[in-house]
């Protein structure tokens, strides 16, 4: 289970975005997490993908507490929790190619994986991975952001509002991979979203973020 319990977070002393607010998410279930822009849907993910430090409260990953956040993360408990964001140009290196942009957190840490076996999960032609951001759609961009996301073979996914830069056709590919990684590998998803309609036919459940203060 990754989970956050009475967490108080933001970004400027005094004015919290995210007050008291508890979470879980458990193993093989996509959670979906509803409600408007700038009701601090983004932050809780930023929380619990371990890229945001919250000013109190606890943050749990299979039953043992976070205590370093960011680039502090251990490389086990970083491996364990994947992120894709909602806009994939500023979330990738420019001079990278595609092959670069999901091989990037394997390389990080010494190991090893089969890139094609990944690009074509999310459906990337050979010849798309030569390529470099500037030369592929934002639909082609985000393909990538997801292999990424799923090269170390992460417990826990954060999909951070992945589909609304995307047509229909492509929120539904993206949406099948990432089902298939919670039958297979029994993935535990966090489906963060505006789109209620989109959520309730992905989710397994779905909360809204007033409902967890």
């Amino acid at each position: 289970m990754l989970s956050a319990e009475e967490v108080v977070a933001g970004y400027r002393r005094g004015r919290p975005v995210l007050d008291g607010v508890s979470i879980a998410v458990n193993e093989g279930e996509v959670l979906g997490l509803a409600g408007p822009s700038g009701s601090g849907k983004s932050t809780l993910g930023r929380v619990l993908a371990l890229l945001h430090q919250p000013w109190s409260g606890r943050v749990s990953l299979d039953g043992g507490e976070v205590t370093r956040f960011r680039h502090r993360t251990p490389p086990e408990t970083r491996k364990a929790i994947g992120i894709v964001f909602q806009h994939p140009r500023p979330a990738v290196d420019p001079r990278f190619t595609l092959r670069d942009i999901i091989a990037e957190p394997l390389l990080a840490r010494g190991e090893s994986g089969e890139i094609a076996e990944l690009a074509d999960e999310v459906g990337l032609t050979g010849e798309l991975l030569t390529r470099r951001p500037h030369e592929v759609s934002d639909g082609q961009l985000q393909r990538a952001c997801l292999a990424r996301a799923l090269a170390p073979r992460p417990r826990y996914l954060v999909c951070d509002e992945m589909t609304a830069m995307l047509d229909a056709s492509t929120t539904a590919a993206l949406v099948r991979v990432v089902d298939r990684q919670t039958r297979e590998n029994n993935t535990g998803v966090l489906a963060i979203s505006h789109d209620e309609a989109l959520l309730t036919r992905w989710a397994d459940r779905v909360l809204h973020v007033a409902e967890l203060i």
